[in-house]
């Protein structure tokens, strides 16, 4: 028996001591007993269905992952505030509540695995943990890369030291806290309350349909537009997304797997230099379009930021070394697999123009056309063109 069932029976029978009457069956209100089923080939790892609770459900990564996680016969349970997109999933079981203090729906009710996709602040993991601690048997959340304190490492894994409120340079109890730090201490209490059934991940940027941050975009709509196309820095400096079906795919078939642990997500395995990036946008276009190349220095002179103006590209300056060339092998060896990028930058088309025309014109990451033409033109000059 490995360590993961030995915790999972562990905690089962615990649970049973402690709460006189979790069931340990199949049908009504336990979660299911380890090891779970596996199905051979491709590496694809399939379990008896599980009933999974959803906190969130219904933002950008939340239908890929309830779709697919339906598709291979998971029943879904979603809790919200039926705020947004409440037209998705209408046969679904959704609980009402407010991750700022309402859990009641989630009262005296179990799940084989809990995934938190919603959390950005420490408090609302306390809060979630002390309905579900003694309620779910796997805890999944959805922390970011931007947890690490420290991205100097080449390659970077996931051993790497995440945010303290010293290395933030933050006080504890300050009013405003950094994203990376508030995911950091996220992680953090979820390990308080569910210990080794928890599973972490660490996305890069989530790309694909249904993204409203624009932040990958921005990039299939500017080369499918045309002409000549400011590209940022150096042609070679990498870069390392995840598409989100890729992602919330993998999430699904690690509960079903029972994995625990801290994993990254992100790829491919080799990082993508920017410029395999740009022109495999490129691929999937009809456009006429040529790319200029712009060194990162010109474009710090005339305030093009990385990542927000110039979406996906980050440097390697001293610091940032690691950023986009993380070692994965871990995760791969655990089922990560990556689609093509021409498919994401298909689909991310096709997702980008069914939107209302309004939000069409208003992109919100990069720089607009106008910007882009001031500041090519000023890149030209000083090279004497």
């Amino acid at each position: 028996m490995n360590r993961e069932d030995r915790t999972r029976r562990e905690f089962l029978k615990t649970s049973v001591v402690a709460g006189g009457g979790v069931s340990l069956g199949l049908g009504g209100g336990g979660f299911r007993r380890e090891p779970r089923g596996r199905m051979a080939g491709m590496g694809d790892v399939r379990s008896e269905p599980l009933r999974i609770l959803i906190l969130g459900g219904t933002g950008f990564i939340g239908p890929h992952q309830v779709r697919y996680a339906r598709e291979r016969g998971h029943t879904v349970t979603l809790f919200n505030r039926g705020k947004t997109n409440p037209h998705l999933f209408p046969d679904l079981e959704t609980l009402i509540g407010d991750r700022n203090g309402d859990y009641e729906a989630l009262e005296g009710r179990s799940w084989d695995v809990c995934i938190d996709n919603s959390a950005s602040t420490p408090e609302w993991v306390t809060m979630a943990g002390e309905v579900l601690r003694d309620s779910v048997g796997q805890y999944l959340y959805v922390s970011s890369r931007s947890a690490y304190a420290d991205f100097s490492t080449v390659p970077m894994t996931a051993e790497e030291p995440t945010y303290t409120y010293e290395t933030a340079g933050v006080e504890p109890g300050s009013e405003r806290l950094p994203y990376g730090l508030r995911k950091a201490l996220c992680e953090r209490e979820a390990r308080r309350f569910f210990g080794d059934r928890l599973t972490v991940f660490r996305p890069a940027l989530i790309v694909g349909p249904g993204d409203t941050t624009d932040r990958f975009t921005y990039w299939p709509v500017r080369i499918h537009r045309g002409g000549e196309v400011l590209s940022p820095g150096d042609p070679s400096d990498p870069c390392q997304i995840i598409d989100a079906r890729d992602f919330t795919g993998w999430m699904i078939r690690m509960a079903e797997a029972g994995h625990t642990g801290v994993y990254n997500a992100l790829g491919p395995a080799i990082p993508r230099p920017m410029e395999q990036l740009l022109y495999g946008i490129r691929a999937v276009t009809t456009a006429e379009t040529r790319f200029t190349w712009v060194p990162a220095d010109f474009l710090a002179q005339h305030e093009v930021r990385p990542y927000s103006h110039m979406p996906v590209w980050l440097p390697p300056g001293p610091g940032r070394e690691g950023f986009a060339r993380f070692d994965i092998t871990p995760e791969v060896q655990k089922g990560l697999t990556f689609r093509p990028l021409a498919v994401t930058a298909r689909d991310t088309l096709d997702f980008h123009f069914s939107r209302p025309r309004e939000r069409q014109l208003d992109l919100q990451a990069g720089l607009s056309a106008e910007r882009e033409r001031e500041v090519l033109a000023a890149w030209h000059r000083a090279r004497g063109g």
